[in-house]
């Protein structure tokens, strides 16, 4: 997670999701901010999903990031493509709500696809995998405080 795109896909994500949360917010107190929730219910469960799957996430966890694409990809992809269809078929134009969907289910497929790809090229998880044969030497702390207590044995005192 030190790596500059694993962090900003990590805030991309989140703050997402601050928006979307901000979206479902309004829909409940009947406000309208001009993006519309297509179903107010598997928005809610959406946001609860989508929030345990950013932990996983930050984890760098690669069936969260698959499952994270997954969910958004079938959540916002028939938004998107009803969204592009209405604007193709329409002759003067579209109301403003067709393009907000279009942006804002843009801007989540790609949030997704975008944190999918950086876990899954991630160079840390390849390059440091749990090896379970050279592991128990380098992690571990018993080893490291026997050979500390060995060599605090050898203080000599001056007087």
């Amino acid at each position: 997670m030190k790596q500059l795109s694993s962090i900003l896909s990590l805030l991309f994500a989140g703050l997402f999701w601050v928006f979307r949360v901000v979206l479902a917010y309004t829909t409940a107190t009947g406000k309208d901010l001009g993006f519309p929730v297509q179903d107010f219910t598997v928005e809610v469960i959406l946001l609860f999903v989508v929030l345990i799957l950013l932990v996983f996430i930050y984890k760098r966890n690669l069936i969260a990031g698959i499952i994270y694409l997954l969910v958004y990809a079938g959540y916002f992809g028939p938004q998107l493509f009803n969204a592009v269809m209405t604007v193709a078929s329409a002759d003067g134009g579209a109301d403003i709500y067709t393009y907000d969907t279009i942006i804002a289910s843009t801007i989540g497929i790609a949030v997704a696809l975008f944190a999918f790809l950086n876990i899954l090229v991630d160079k840390n998880r390849k390059a440091h995998p749990t090896d379970k044969k050279t592991d128990w030497f380098y992690k571990n702390e018993q080893y490291d405080r026997k050979l500390d207590d060995r060599a605090d044995k050898n203080n000599y005192r001056t007087l």
